[in-house]
Formats: structure tokens, sequence, C-alpha cells
């Protein structure tokens, strides 16, 4: 018997689309990281890249769990001393839930040029629209694993902020 290596020649790359309206906001990004990782495939090689492109739409509407909304920080640094910007996730929902999705999501992906080069094939948007209609997506179902647990402590952004 020998052992199959996968080439880089021999991926295959499909589209999803997933509508994060209602997921928490951790499971969502755990299933769409494995996703862009490819361990969803039966060849996944931890050296490539043979991950999938993914659209996620709805992102303003994703789910925080506990006391997160609240009590959890944004960081990003300028690279010059002091340069310690940090935001509620209160506001950056209210304001750029994009930018928090993709935060969650780089998050589970290796932090080497390949981790940079599979968070390139995803795509958020704060609403249901989005422009990768010609690829024609493939719908991922999230409800079994990115559903809150108990729906009555989940908190969305309109109960938060009062808008």
């Amino acid at each position: 018997m020998k052992t199959h290596s996968t080439k880089a020649s021999e991926i295959t790359r499909d589209w999803w689309l997933v509508d994060a309206d209602g997921a928490v906001l951790g499971r969502l990004a755990s299933e769409v990281a494995q996703i862009l990782r490819g361990k969803n495939k039966p060849n996944f090689a931890p050296h490539l890249d043979g991950g999938d492109h993914v659209i996620i739409v709805n992102a303003s509407k994703v789910v925080l769990t506990g006391n997160k909304l609240t009590d959890k920080l944004a960081h990003r640094h300028s690279g010059y001393p002091g340069g310690l910007k940090s935001v509620p996730y209160s506001k950056l929902m209210a304001t750029k839930p994009e930018i928090a999705v993709e935060k969650a999501v780089r998050g589970m992906l290796p932090g080497n040029r390949l981790g940079r080069a599979m968070i390139k094939k995803m795509n958020v948007y704060a609403g249901p629209a989005h422009p990768h209609a010609a690829q024609r997506p493939k719908p991922l179902d999230l409800t079994k694993v990115a559903a809150p647990h108990n729906p009555d402590q989940a908190h969305t952004v309109e109960e938060v902020t009062g808008g």
C-alpha cells in the first residue's frame, strides 16, 4: 500500500454561503475556519491551502453569549509606542460587524503565510446581499452547531445598546 499525498494541482475549491443570522460567533467561526482550511475534505493536507471559499452574510445579526457584548474588547495596535486601541464589542458590532466576525475566524486559522492565504478566501457582509451570485455558492446549514445553547441568555446588539 502507498500513502497518498495531496498535491496543489489536485485541489478543487467550492463556494459556500453561510447565513450568520442568530448564530453564536465562536461556533460560526470554528465551522468557517474548518472549511477555509479544508478539514471537511477527505484529502486534507496541513501543509496546503486546500480549503473552499466562504461567503458570510448577515454578520450584524451574529450573537455573543454571556456578557461578551459588554465586557469583551477588540484590540488593535499601530506598531508605534502607545498605539494600542481598544473598542468594546457592543460598539464594534453596532458599527462594523464584519470585523468582529473576521477577527474570530482569523484567530482560528494558522498564524503563518498559509493562514493569511486562507483568510483571503472569506468574504463577510453585514447584510443579506452579496456580489458573489455568479459563483453559485452552496448554502451551509449552521443550525445544528452554531445555534445558541440557551437563547434566553444570548444578547443582541439592540438589547445592550437600546437601539
